[in-house]
């Protein structure tokens, strides 16, 4: 479980902003494809990326 020689990465950063003490950031999960919606703050949250519709987005 740990210490794999695997060096590929989870989670790639698609997109950011910054804002001011913090940022907020866009990261796909290559795994999944689930885009996820990152507050970079002092108190940071990480949340799934939602369409119009409500549904999750997925990268193909």
């Amino acid at each position: 479980m740990f210490n794999k020689e695997n060096n590929e990465q989870r989670f790639i950063k698609k997109d950011a902003q910054g804002l001011g003490i913090g940022a907020i950031a866009i990261l796909v999960d290559t795994k999944t494809g689930v885009n996820y919606l990152v507050a970079q703050t002092p108190y940071s949250g990480i949340t799934p990326l939602l369409d119009e519709n409500g549904n999750v987005v997925i990268d193909k």
